[in-house]
């Protein structure tokens, strides 16, 4: 299905999460610190990544992935504390799960990020300045390429598709994240910020992912 990294120090867990992810079609390649992680993630097409690992951080690993490519990232937590979540979205990844997980847990979160770079079909959006076309998913700006997540493109072709329509977190938690319960809204409201950071002339006014106060977020109008 898939290359994962998977950077996890404790042997246990990385063995565990390895074996069951590689009964699940993935080909599963391994790390137990931060540097062995970034050694070999030029080819992974997905990062799986613990927070907690000796000397350089999850946070760490993922700011220096995200600088350097658009691999989506999935943190890996031992507790849901809002401080450890918090970091590693602001840190740049796409999702987390927070530990022990069932290594089918892990999968459907794995297959929904991946299924977020799929091709679309034909057709090009025209919405201002950016030109979104859903055939490579490619997104540029006055012509110009812009670099977005597999996350921050669906993200953005979801409201770009619905102009004007507001959408509450938990509909875009759905509908991008794939989340079918009461999620994260933390998620929806990091992924729009790091989606504005680059699509936005003016982030703190943003043109084109507008928020809707008490209710979600729409796209424009301008």
């Amino acid at each position: 299905m898939a290359h994962i990294l998977l950077v996890e120090d404790d042997s246990s867990v990385r063995k565990a999460l390895s074996r069951g992810l590689a009964l699940y079609g993935h080909e599963v390649d391994t790390a137990a610190t931060g540097q062995e992680g970034l050694a070999k993630a030029a080819g992974a097409e997905l990062v799986v990544l613990d927070i907690m690992l000796p000397g350089m951080s999850g946070f760490e690993v993922c700011r220096s992935l995200r600088a350097s490519g658009q691999t989506p990232i999935v943190m890996l937590t031992a507790l849901s504390d809002d401080l450890d979540v918090v970091g590693g979205l602001e840190a740049g990844a796409d999702d987390y799960v927070v530990k022990p997980v069932e290594p089918r847990v892990l999968d459907a979160r794995v297959r929904a990020i991946l299924r977020r770079g799929a091709p679309a079909g034909g057709g090009v959006l025209q919405r201002g300045a950016l030109e979104l076309d859903s055939g490579s998913l490619t997104v540029s700006k006055h012509s110009r390429p812009i670099a977005l997540t597999p996350t921050e493109t669906r993200l953005l072709f979801h409201l770009a598709s619905h102009p004007e329509q507001v959408f509450t977190r938990q509909q875009l938690l759905e509908a991008v994240w794939e989340h079918d319960f009461l999620g994260d809204s933390r998620l929806v409201d990091n992924g729009v910020q790091r989606l504005r950071a680059k699509v936005e002339d003016d982030p703190a006014s943003p043109r084109y992912v507008q928020t809707v106060r008490g209710f979600g977020y729409r796209f424009g109008p301008f």
